[in-house]
């Protein structure tokens, strides 16, 4: 069961990039354009408005180069930096707890992308298109089925 696992962990990761990405891209589009209910319950971010606006753009840049896989460490660096800006400057300071001061959707999102700067993209991304003779995942893929499995 674990070698089945690991052979799906580069698919299961792929899903999981896209998925995220693609929601974080969704509340871009919806402070920026007022689409799929709008910013803050409807309508949209006034264009250069300090931070909301540039927030959305990098949330509607970064999700949609998460989603194609593209750049992925760098969109995530970005986007996890973003969140958390947004969590400790706007939410933080309202209450301690991300349940109490509404900051749960920034909190996840920057511990989201901070784990894909460390996992890369995963199977399906772009990435792998534009890269020379490989990605660094791959070269690590190809060594970890090589090296001996462990098991608990």
């Amino acid at each position: 069961m674990h070698t089945r696992l690991n052979q799906a962990q580069p698919y299961a990761l792929a899903l999981f990039r896209i998925v995220m990405g693609l929601l974080f891209a969704c509340h871009g589009a919806a402070s920026l354009f007022g689409v799929l209910g709008g910013a803050m319950g409807g309508g949209s971010i006034p264009a250069g408005t300090w931070p909301g606006w540039y927030a959305a753009v990098i949330q509607l840049v970064g999700g949609s180069l998460v989603v194609l896989g593209l750049g992925t460490r760098i969109a995530a660096l970005i986007s996890s930096g973003s969140m958390a800006y947004a969590y400790f400057k706007v939410h933080q300071p309202e209450a301690l707890f991300p349940l109490q001061n509404g900051g749960e959707p920034s909190a996840v999102f920057c511990w989201v992308f901070l784990l894909l700067i460390f996992t890369g993209p995963g199977a399906l991304a772009l990435d792998r298109l534009f890269s020379r003779g490989g990605t660094e995942s791959d070269s690590e893929d190809r060594a970890r089925e090589q090296a001996p499995a462990v098991t608990v």
